[in-house]
């Protein structure tokens, strides 16, 4: 089995349901401390699967991974955990170095004491994945070249330089102890059973809610952006055949302006849940001043997977984001659970 930490949030749920979706699928202990952004309705479908396991914990509770990872003998740990808003790290940046410079270094330590006494044999194919975030590169001009493994760390919000702390911890634990350590640092992910605070989610709600859709500055800040799904495959075939110590960059291939993303969405919705009016969402779109420290550009350059993994996206952005805006039309439940803070009822309910 796998040990998957922070597993009931965006991208960790996805995670754990692409896995479990194949019924020869090993084992999960999902452990989430769940915070705001994590959401057990996400795995309402695997609450009778004995292959998912849930514990409710912080990745920085020594006893308690330590305790998790002697009883259930994992073969590898998959690292989701993290506070990755920036607007919030802004306002509060100490919950950022708490989980994601604290907590990593917590579950580090409890993986290294786990792996070290381990035989020969469970040593050696012992993996542990920290999965990160481009925005640790910093920004990039508009005719730089995408982020490659190898740009230098130059992180400009709380958020990035926790998460760049982070990505140092794991790689030293490589080079000073040898612990098999893994990282990914992928682009900006998009998709079903996305907290409706990032740019994706909150403008299809407050598009279909009649209310304004915020655009930052003048909406020129450039993502790539990636399919959730697309995104777990590559973790799949990291952990499954990546090098050991080495960095992989996950990308979607897909540079956008903020405002044509916003732009997009609205056409899509035209499309699908027409405004009664017969007036375009696009009309809801509302300038506000951009926020601190706001990076311009970030790309990825994920030439490094395909050619060492054979692993490249398989959404397109007007096919991933049609299927994103389907699935917030089609689950009203998961979405009102959200809104009304109701899903934070879920863990006494089902797993008091």
């Amino acid at each position: 089995m796998i040990l998957v930490t922070g597993g009931a949030g965006f991208i960790g749920g996805n995670f754990v349901l692409d896995w479990l979706a194949n019924p020869k699928a090993e084992e999960i202990i999902n452990l989430d401390k769940l915070t705001y952004a994590g959401n057990l309705a996400t795995l309402a479908s695997l609450e009778n699967d004995p292959r998912h396991i849930f514990v409710h914990g912080d990745i920085g509770d020594r006893g308690l991974v330590e305790s998790l990872l002697q009883k259930y003998q994992p073969r590898a740990i998959v690292n989701f955990a993290a506070e990755s808003h920036v607007d919030r790290s802004i306002h509060g940046p100490a919950d950022f170095v708490q989980t994601n410079v604290l907590g990593t270094f917590n579950l580090l330590e409890s993986a290294r004491a786990y792996w070290s006494p381990l035989p020969d044999n469970q040593k050696s194919s012992f993996r542990f994945l920290h999965v990160s975030t481009d925005e640790v590169y910093g920004s990039l001009k508009a005719d730089d070249p995408p982020f490659s493994e190898t740009n230098t760390y130059e992180p400009n919000s709380p958020y990035s330089a926790s998460k760049a702390a982070s990505d140092h911890l794991v790689r030293a634990w490589f080079h000073t102890y040898g612990l098999p350590v893994l990282t990914t640092n992928c682009s900006n992910n998009y998709g079903p059973y996305h907290f409706p605070e990032k740019l994706i989610p909150l403008v299809i709600l407050n598009a279909l809610n009649g209310k304004p859709l915020p655009v930052y500055g003048d909406g020129q800040q450039i993502r790539d952006w990636l399919y959730v799904a697309d995104h777990c495959s590559a973790i799949r075939r990291v952990l499954e055949s990546g090098q050991i110590g080495e960095t992989y960059n996950v990308g979607g291939w897909n540079e956008k302006a903020n405002l044509d993303v916003v732009n997009t969405i609205c056409a899509v919705l035209d499309s699908l849940r027409p405004r009664s009016d017969h007036q375009s969402y696009s009309q809801q779109i509302t300038f506000v001043a951009d926020r601190p420290g706001h990076d311009r550009r970030y790309a990825i350059d994920a030439r490094k997977i395909e050619r060492e993994l054979n692993w490249k996206p398989q959404e397109t952005f007007d096919t991933g984001i049609r299927k994103t805006v389907q699935w917030y039309l089609d689950n009203p439940v998961w979405i009102e659970g959200v809104v009304s803070g109701s899903y934070r009822d879920w863990l006494k309910k089902h797993y008091n």
